[in-house]
């Protein structure tokens, strides 16, 4: 990709549905490509197609919304180097901005004020082992891990990796039952017994489901649209 563009899934503004800032308004960003097969992944629409647009692109499509968050996503976004300078442009313009990636690639070149939700694949996920263990040097007190957890295999090995790095009180730690595959309930019991302040969350936005035309622009639609790239499995950007 040229300098100063970026090969874009989708833009879409609703609600945040994962993380400490789930339930907020916000912004996404879906930028297209990944290198993992996550079994329970929720946007295989993003491995392939999507359309370059430039930064300025961008920006006009993000200032069409109301609202001053803005989460870059993907697949897995760090894939694309040119992703940095737009986290720095984001920033400048005085956007909150969060990254949510794999845990697989480095976050080195991340600009520190930028809120990362790191994932940490677990043995069931399909793309186990993949966390890039230098990540931690680079980790901000704000930035947070997240566990998806589809078995007890799962959660024992994630309650059991999160005791050896030593992780509680120094990030907050997330672990996200995989929808329709684990009970939450069970979850939460489950993080109860072991004493631990872990983080229960839902995938907010599988329940509150917007349509694609209450989460996305008409006219960004229709550029993303009229400019895109299909690929195996692509769908319309902004759905679910």
């Amino acid at each position: 990709m040229r300098p100063g563009f970026l090969q874009v899934t989708e833009i879409f503004y609703s609600i945040q549905g994962e993380s400490t800032w789930m339930g907020l308004p916000c912004v996404f960003i879906r930028l297209t490509g990944c290198h993992l097969r996550c079994v329970y992944c929720d946007s295989e629409h993003a491995f392939y197609g999507g359309v370059p647009m430039s930064y300025d692109e961008i920006l006009e499509a993000i200032r069409r919304y109301p609202c001053r968050t803005v989460e870059i996503t993907g697949g897995e976004p760090l894939l694309q180097k040119n992703v940095i300078p737009l986290m720095e442009l984001l920033l400048r313009q005085g956007y909150r901005v969060l990254l949510e990636t794999s845990g697989a690639l480095s976050i080195e070149a991340v600009p520190p004020p930028v809120i990362k939700v790191v994932d940490v694949k677990c043995p069931d996920s399909g793309a186990f082992p993949s966390f890039y263990f230098p990540n931690f040097r680079w980790l901000a007190p704000w930035d947070q891990l997240k566990f998806v957890i589809r078995s007890w295999r799962d959660f024992t090995w994630a309650v059991e990796f999160v005791r050896a790095m030593d992780l509680i009180g120094r990030w907050e730690v997330l672990f996200s039952p995989s929808h329709e595959e684990f009970s939450a309930q069970a979850l939460a019991r489950a993080i109860l017994a072991t004493g631990l302040p872990i983080r229960l969350q839902v995938q907010l936005h599988k329940y509150v489901h917007l349509a694609e035309d209450e989460r996305m622009d008409p006219a960004v639609w229709d550029v993303i649209r009229s400019r895109r790239v299909p690929g195996p499995g692509s769908r319309a950007p902004g759905t679910q």
